[in-house]
């Protein structure tokens, strides 16, 4: 018995990834694939810093937060998926406790994160469409750095610091049945009782994911409100091109984070949760400066402008 409790108390000092170990073509597949939603990744949120910074016309507050918004989704897609590729690539993947632990607290605050700049985005939009003659006296650069600043320090209240404060113990089994430290697979790994942890789970998703989301649909159903009032039909169809990218973003981010962190946290792991995985440390990242490029007029422009400078 003694023995056993040993053995079960022993400390964890390294993860061992098993997710798809035994199917290389998989593997194979993956890590190509991951390269290449990557490196779009990289290119497109950098040409849209790019974009934003040269060009005087895009200096305004939606352009400011599309900024950050870029600058989250490159940290976000850099904290976790380099490593996912190489874990692809290698037959028996490692990780130390301390690197793999770093690593999901950075990716769920970096999550977190983007929650709260994406409440904020819409609010931008209800004041750009509802009052578009106070819009530049209500949303000045003081009010967009505060909220942008707040955005970040409440993620980090709501993540680190409890993470911090209560740390989880590992301990006995270290296999993790992923590719990446992800924190759906390892809190099945967590040798203390694993629903208090999931309930914290719960409670921070609901503050970093529901509350925000909650927020978003409110301000949308202000903005249609707003757009309604519009008596020009090229000025609603404006409103609503200006509102589009925005609402494309906030459903593909939330309803993937919705799908992956609330829901009931089974035993034992499935395909279905390492994809989600890739669409949302991967994909999701990619399809942000996508959407906002092909669907806004300005940054086409924008886009346009520089290239003609290029050439």
């Amino acid at each position: 018995m003694k023995v056993s409790e040993e053995m079960n108390e022993t400390e964890i000092t390294q993860f061992l990834f098993t997710g798809f170990s035994h199917r290389p073509t998989t593997r194979m597949g993956l890590a190509a694939f991951m390269t290449i939603v990557y490196l779009v990744t990289m290119l497109g949120n950098g040409l849209i810093l790019l974009v934003v910074i040269t060009d005087s016309r895009l200096h305004n507050p939606m352009y400011f937060f599309l900024c950050i918004l870029s600058i989250i989704d490159i940290c976000l897609s850099s904290s976790s998926v380099p490593q996912s590729i190489v874990n692809c690539l290698v037959d028996r993947p490692a990780l130390s406790f301390g690197r793999c632990y770093a690593q999901m607290y950075i990716s769920i605050y970096l999550g977190s994160t983007e929650c709260f700049l994406l409440a904020v985005m819409a609010y931008d939009r209800y004041i750009a469409i509802s009052s578009p003659l106070r819009y530049t006296i209500i949303m000045n650069w003081r009010l967009c750095v505060l909220m942008t600043v707040g955005s970040w320090i409440v993620a980090f209240l709501l993540v680190i610091v409890p993470g911090l404060a209560n740390p989880v113990r590992f301990c006995g089994q270290n296999k993790v049945d992923h590719f990446a430290c992800e924190v759906t697979a390892l809190l099945k790994l967590i040798c203390s009782d694993n629903t208090v942890n999931q309930l914290n789970m719960y409670f921070t998703s609901t503050f970093t994911v529901l509350f925000p989301f909650s927020f978003i649909l409110f301000s949308y159903l202000r903005i249609i409100v707003a757009i309604l009032r519009i008596h020009s039909a090229a000025g609603r169809l404006k409103a609503f091109s200006t509102c589009g990218s925005h609402l494309a973003v906030v459903v593909a981010f939330y309803g993937i984070s919705i799908a992956t962190y609330i829901k009931p946290q089974l035993k034992d792991s499935h395909d279905s949760d390492k994809a989600m995985y890739v669409i949302n440390a991967g994909v999701v990242p990619m399809v942000n400066p996508l959407i906002y490029t092909l669907k806004n007029q300005e940054v086409k422009g924008a886009l346009k402008r520089l290239m003609e400078k290029k050439l």
